[in-house]
């Protein structure tokens, strides 16, 4: 039977499985996974360099530290999914690219594929590695590992996001530093499956021209502007597919049924009142990473901007008496710069403000989101453009002390679900241009709230993959775990 079913090795620098090279394993009660320390004496996993316990890690070497929390990121997959066979993930620190204002955080992937083995749901179809093993009940490649993991040794150092490293603790605290449980919880559901095998910029099947074949996630993926899914495209329609934005969607049972209990509604200002004007209106927004979501019903009340820091109303120091006397009760309008966006926001609410609105002070549409970490922050803040805003202002010229007739409501549209489409079904992440390694694979950036296996590690992210925070145990359950 073993040599009954279709395998293709797809990283051919993945190191042979060998006795005694592996770490300690992440044992539980569903799956045990284990991970093979692939750094030489002195780097990554090895790093001898004496460190203080943090968040939970009582490692006291930074190598220690990072070794803990893949073991606590392993574990919590381990008791998540279910199966009779062992996981084994070769792990490394390794320089990945990076620059002054980004970086690769880490990369990991299946080492080999199967398709027809003993038990497989759909013929003729591609399955990760740790996938096949669990539907086969068999270790279908037991000399070679299930998965290849790679993280960016360089992170925080002068370059690579220059003092943004990763942050250790497995309590989630990172403040502004990068959760390294978080990467290793979203790398290992790469390696895991979450991924299609398919070349989305040319379109081609892996396999060809021998044994042409699409992944499992193929099946479940849908383009609403085709009008049918990945495995009855040709070439050409799937290399349009992966450029279409917010046109492809997951069709999978688990994660649809889920999507109305993870999904919130799409947050949304609208601006309306007496001396609206002619800024009456829905605006574009930006959320924020931190304080409570918006949801409906919101928030309604007349916005009053800030004056607190001079000419620039940067709202970066405590607030007037002025600037209290207008805010309290009402949402400030506060000026993007100078300061955090939790520093201004914290000010605010301290005031007696019950919400914030950010006003970009660069051209650019659509806003983006605002980041920073803060606990203590109770209301709601959004950004809008600075073209937007500056029609705000002037609306705003004319005003008393404490009102101004122009009425902001923050809110959540309960009729359409962030980063889900008119029928319910969650959006894949399809950008023009195509990113190699990030399209097609992961869930759409409008996910709100942000989800793990998001292209990008979010800051408001909880280590949970499951229902009621995330969707990624979901999608594994559509595709055979």
């Amino acid at each position: 039977m073993k040599n009954s079913f279709a395998k293709l090795r797809l990283l051919a620098s993945a190191a042979t499985l060998a006795t005694g090279l592996m770490a300690a394993p992440a044992a539980n009660a569903a799956l045990t996974i284990y991970i093979a320390n692939g750094n030489a004496a002195g780097v990554g996993f090895n790093d001898t360099t004496p460190v203080a316990p943090v968040g939970g890690n009582s490692g006291t070497t930074l190598g220690q530290q990072r070794q803990i929390a893949f073991a606590y990121a392993a574990q919590k997959w381990g008791a998540t999914l279910t199966s009779s066979v062992d996981v084994y993930i070769y792990a490394r620190f390794t320089a990945l690219a990076c620059s002054e204002t980004g970086a690769v955080l880490g990369s990991a992937g299946t080492t080999e594929v199967f398709s027809d083995f003993p038990n497989a749901p759909i013929a003729n179809t591609w399955y990760s590695n740790a996938l096949a093993d669990k539907i086969a009940g068999e270790d279908l490649d037991p000399v070679a590992y299930d998965i290849n993991a790679n993280f960016n040794v360089n992170l925080g150092k002068t370059g690579c996001l220059t003092g943004v490293p990763f942050y250790f603790g497995l309590d989630n605290n990172h403040g502004s530093a990068v959760d390294f449980v978080t990467v290793l919880t979203h790398e290992m559901a790469h390696g895991l499956g979450f991924q299609t095998f398919t070349n989305g910029s040319n379109g081609t099947l892996l396999g060809e021209p021998d044994i042409p074949q699409p992944a499992i996630w193929d099946h479940y993926l849908y383009d609403n502007v085709a009008g049918v899914n990945w495995v009855q495209m040709t070439p050409a329609q799937r290399v349009a597919s992966a450029v279409g934005v917010n046109s492809l969607v997951w069709t999978g049972p688990n994660v649809t049924a889920k999507v109305p209990q993870v999904l919130r509604g799409v947050p949304r200002l609208t601006i309306g009142g007496p001396a609206a004007g002619a800024t009456a209106g829905s605006y574009l927004l930006g959320s924020a990473s931190f304080g409570p979501p918006l949801k409906f019903p919101g928030l309604s009340a007349d916005v009053m901007p800030v004056s607190n820091g001079g000419a620039n109303g940067d709202g970066c120091l405590a607030f007037s008496a002025a600037d209290k006397l207008a805010v309290t009760g009402n949402i400030a309008l506060i000026n993007r710069g100078v300061c955090g966006f939790v520093v201004k926001v914290k000010n605010a609410q301290l005031a007696g403000a019950v919400g914030v609105i950010i006003a970009d002070n660069v051209a650019g549409s659509p806003p983006p989101d605002l980041g920073g970490t803060d606990a203590t922050i109770t209301i709601p803040s959004i950004r809008i453009t600075l073209g937007d805003a500056t029609n705000l202002r002037t609306a705003l010229a004319k005003r008393s002390r404490t009102k101004s007739g122009v009425i902001a409501t923050l809110d959540a549209n309960p009729n359409v679900l962030g980063g889900a489409d008119a029928l319910g079904r969650i959006k894949m992440y399809t950008p023009n241009p195509f990113q190699s390694g990030s399209s097609v694979s992961h869930y759409d950036v409008s996910a709100t709230p942000n989800q793990l296996m998001e292209p990008a590690i979010n800051g408001d992210l909880t280590h949970e993959v499951t229902v009621p925070n995330d969707l990624t145990y979901e999608l594994f359950k559509d595709i055979g775990w």
